[in-house]
This record gives C-alpha cells, structure tokens and sequence, in this order.
C-alpha cells in the first residue's frame, strides 16, 4: 500500500506519516522545502523519539521524498498509484495543493478510488481541500468521478520547538490521536485499504460521525493551549509549562476548559466524568516539561485562531447562543488581541485590522460574529478594550 502525505516537517514525519508507516504504506512526502526532501533523499531514515511517561523511540525508513515545487511530474504519477493522500501543511496552504493533487487522482488507473484527508487544526479541513480539488479539477477540465473518497479527520499531538542538532528525527510527545470519519467512504476504498484495519492497530480511531471528535479536541486541546499562550505572555512567560506554573494562568485555563466542557456536554452529549477527564489529561499534557512549548509558538496565527469557526470564537459562540456566559473565553480572545510576536505576519495584521476597524466591524470581518448574535455585545466590548 502507498500513501502520498504533503508536509514533511515535524508534524509530518512525527506524527501523520509515522502512522502511515506503522501501519504498513510506504510515504512519498512531498514539500516545497528543498532543504528537507534532499535531505530525506539522502539519509533514508529518521526517528522518532517521544517525550514523557512511556516514551520510546522508533526508527522509519518507508519513504521517499518528492519537491513538490520542482518535481510534479513524479507527484502526480505518485498520487495516481496511492491509496491515501493526507496532508499537514495548514489550512491556508491547501488550495496550493489541489492542482497537482487533481492532476494525480484524475490520472488514477486504479478501480479503487484514492482517500484524501487533510489532517489538519481545522473543522472540517478535508471539506475545504475537497473545495480546492473539484474547483482545480474543474477549471483544468479533469474528471475525478469514481477516483477520490474525502474523510474528514481530527488529529492531535504536540509537536514542540525540536532541539538544536536533531537534524530529521522529530521529538514529540508520547500521546497522540487521529480520528478519522469513514461515513462518507465507498465500499471500494475501504476494500483497498484493508477498510483501514491497519490503520485502526497502528492507532487510528475510525468513527461514523466525526463531528463531537473534531469538537472535543478543537474546544479542549487548541482552545487550551492557545489560552496558555495568550494568558502566558501577558504575565511574562516564555514557555507553555512557565505559563501554568502562574497561578492566574491555570485558573483561566480552568475556566475556558470549564466553559467549553459546557459546549460539549450540551451539544454532544458527551459523559461529564468523561469530558472531566480529558479536561484534566489535557492540561497534564500541557504540563509536560519534557514538551516545555514556547508561548510564541503556540500563540502563532492569532488572526485565525479569532476567527469564526477556531478555537475561541466558535465555543464562545455556541456557548452564548445557550444562554452561558463565555467570561473565560473571551478573556483569552482579548489576550490575543494584544498578542506579540515580531516575525509573525498575521500579528501585524490583526493589529492593523484592530486600529482601523470599528469594534463591530472587526467583530463581524475577523470573528464572523455579526451584531445580531449573542456573542457580539460582550465581545465587542473586549476588542473596544483592546483598540484604546
């Protein structure tokens, strides 16, 4: 079995295409960073090396590597003959992807249709590469009918800052997590890919409603960590695990963690003693000093963390059209407004968004939250707050 992943940074080769290789496919990773595919042409081998209570590390040599800048012709020929096409390169960078990616699956011999899934921090990431594909498809005048099945997908795993000289392997931590919705799956792709039982002994969840996944780990792990990056710079500190040794800090963490657990319960019918506990491993997993994240870091991207359908907005919404107070919630958005980070473009246009926009105005154009919600008076008085 083969399988094509896009991004061979830390996230790919630690976490997606570990997977993938554990659970038998050899990897084509392909990126537009010259200075890692020839490297993984190179050594043929990188490891992984996990951090924390149970650690081990683990050595990966099923792969190859493709520039995706220089080498389209052997993606596209590489996507023809795989079984999965994953990507882990961010949500915005997707629509660069779907040329070739149509290109390739439109090339497809194979009976079987190929799956795509983008396993990324997203809702719904691999609706929105599916957008891209047909749209790519369409304009070049390609027929994909009958060769792509989409899956959807929630992963999760903190990939932190890696040491210096670790040249490819890829520390992370022990835990990780990937769900993958099956519903929308043909018999065929299933039957092509051993209806993913590989994937599931490799560690792969398979359910039939993603949803309440992608939720949970949205509202629990992305919200919690963001708050901890926001809430933590404002008091000083440079990493994740110096941020919740402040006790201001853990009690907002707390509180976000308490107000989407709200969300969850309500709206998903999740276990309270079960929601509890992940609550609780989550913040355990943030307290890894093994992991000791940079705040930067994990703060990066505030523009799109603010936004409508992300970590913050969409639980404070949800909790307010329910009647909930999102307090918490909308304290971590007003820490990420004043978010500070030099080289990170999208903090230089929040900033310039927030100086030249009405409050109602940036809160309906960065936060999709429109006056008429019930979210919009509290939040426009944070980001009113935050623009004086």
């Amino acid at each position: 079995m083969r399988a094509v992943h896009f991004g061979a940074g830390n996230i790919g080769r630690g976490f997606i295409g570990e997977l993938l290789q554990d659970a038998g496919y050899h990897v084509t990773f392909a990126d537009v960073n010259a200075a890692v595919v020839d490297q993984l042409a190179a050594k043929k081998s990188y490891r992984v090396i996990e951090l924390g209570e149970g650690r081990q590390t683990k050595t990966y040599s099923n792969f190859d590597a493709l520039n995706s800048a220089t080498q389209v012709d052997a993606l596209v020929s590489a996507i023809a003959n795989a079984e999965i096409v994953t990507t882990s390169v961010g949500p915005n960078i997707l629509m660069h992807l779907a040329p070739v990616i149509a290109a390739g699956l439109a090339s497809r011999k194979a009976i079987a249709p190929a799956v795509v899934m983008a396993c990324e921090n997203a809702l719904n990431a691999t609706d929105l590469l599916h957008g891209h594909i047909t749209n790519a498809a369409e304009k070049s005048g390609l027929n994909l009918a009958g060769k792509v099945d989409y899956a959807n997908t929630a992963v999760d795993r903190i990939v932190p800052i890696q040491r210096e000289g670790l040249g490819l392997d890829v520390e992370v931590e022990t835990f990780s997590e990937w769900v993958i919705d099956t519903s929308k799956l043909s018999a065929a792709a299933l039957a092509a890919n051993g209806d993913f039982g590989a994937l599931a002994n490799a560690g792969a969840d398979l359910v039939p409603n993603l949803e309440p996944f992608i939720e949970r780990k949205l509202f629990t792990v992305n919200a919690g960590h963001a708050t901890v990056a926001y809430l933590g710079q404002q008091v000083g500190a440079k990493t994740i695990f110096e941020a919740l040794e402040n006790a201001s800090v853990l009690s907002g963490l707390r509180g976000v963690l308490g107000e989407t657990a709200e969300v969850l319960i309500r709206k998903h019918r999740f276990d309270v003693h079960a929601q509890a506990k992940y609550v609780e491993k989550t913040i355990t997993r943030f307290r890894n000093i093994a992991i000791n994240d940079d705040v930067i870091r994990v703060g990066r991207a505030p523009l799109r963390k603010i936004s409508r359908n992300e970590r913050l907005i969409a639980p404070a919404a949800s909790l307010a059209e329910i009647g909930g107070n999102p307090v918490h919630l909308l304290a971590a958005v007003g820490a990420a407004l004043v978010f500070k980070s030099p080289e990170d473009p999208d903090v230089a246009l929040l900033q310039e968004k927030l100086h030249t926009l009405s409050a109602a105005q940036f809160a309906a154009e960065v936060c999709g939250i429109e006056t008429e919600h019930p979210l919009a008076p509290a939040l426009i008085k944070v980001i009113e707050a935050r623009q004086h």
